[in-house]
């Protein structure tokens, strides 16, 4: 099961910017790989433990701003069509296995 996060978050004054970076960061922190601006993927072991990070990202969110959170099977994943400037580019690969921390 993949989540892909998507957020759109003010940044217009300092404390706007604090709260996006601080949003940012506690993805990376859960484990996110950013793979646009403001697009963050993880891929989960099941799809109660996608919902589990789903609950704990709900209580990161910022006050202001809009966050979508897309859930997805490996199966759908495996269909994405990435292009790299006008260079189509082979889909990211589903990790082997989870690391453990």
């Amino acid at each position: 099961m993949w989540i892909m996060v998507l957020f759109d978050l003010p940044v217009l004054t300092p404390e706007e910017r604090k709260a996006a970076t601080g949003f940012r960061n506690y993805l990376l922190d859960e484990g996110f790989e950013m793979a646009q601006f403001s697009v963050y993927l993880r891929c989960t072991p099941s799809k109660e433990a996608a919902a589990a990070y789903i609950r704990r990202i709900e209580t990161a969110v910022p006050s202001d701003g809009k966050v979508d959170i897309l859930q997805f099977t490996d199966r759908q994943y495996e269909n994405i069509i990435c292009f790299r400037g006008r260079m189509r580019e082979s889909s990211p690969e589903k990790p082997s296995q989870l690391l453990l921390f």
